[in-house]
């Protein structure tokens, strides 16, 4: 890589993007004291992008970008996994590794050059884990189960 190539939008677009994905949905983890904070975010969003743009250079030297996404997506799933607990039986951890893994998705869309729909996959994300808190908050008959023994203030997982 030169050094022109790091002062140039190329470079610096889709670095801005995964960024401020990761951030927002960083974010939202960080405030509830959910694992994948806003730096995990953000650098899990910054390396999808580059491994999967990196296999798509790799095209024109006769590389398969599709294999890149595919060790992409299984290497994801390990570290999602590693959120994963179980305490007295119950699982916990679930919200955090489905988040890990939209955060690979996310930043898979950045990694082709999808920019606007990367933001919106966040951005909807958030609003998914924000707005079914607030229902589950708002209903008690979505309180049963694993839910049943949270502080309320703390439902999204």
């Amino acid at each position: 890589m030169h050094v022109d190539n790091l002062v140039g939008w190329h470079f610096w677009l889709p670095v801005s993007v995964a960024l401020l994905c990761g951030l927002i949905l960083g974010l939202e983890r960080q405030l509830r004291g959910k694992p994948a904070g806003i730096r995990t975010s953000i650098l899990i969003c910054m390396g999808t992008a580059v491994f999967v743009r990196l296999g798509n250079e790799l095209a024109s030297h006769g590389g398969d970008p599709t294999r890149t996404l595919a060790q992409v997506v299984t290497g994801i799933g390990f570290l999602g996994g590693g959120v994963i607990l179980t305490h007295g039986g119950a699982i916990r951890g679930m919200t955090s590794a489905a988040v890990i893994w939209i955060l690979a998705g996310i930043g898979s869309a950045i990694g082709i050059g999808r920019y606007v729909e990367a933001i919106a996959l966040s951005l909807i994300s958030a609003g998914v884990l924000v707005g079914v808190q607030w229902l589950e908050r708002s209903f008690r008959v979505l309180r049963r189960g694993v839910h049943a023994d949270e502080n309320p203030d703390d439902v999204a997982r």
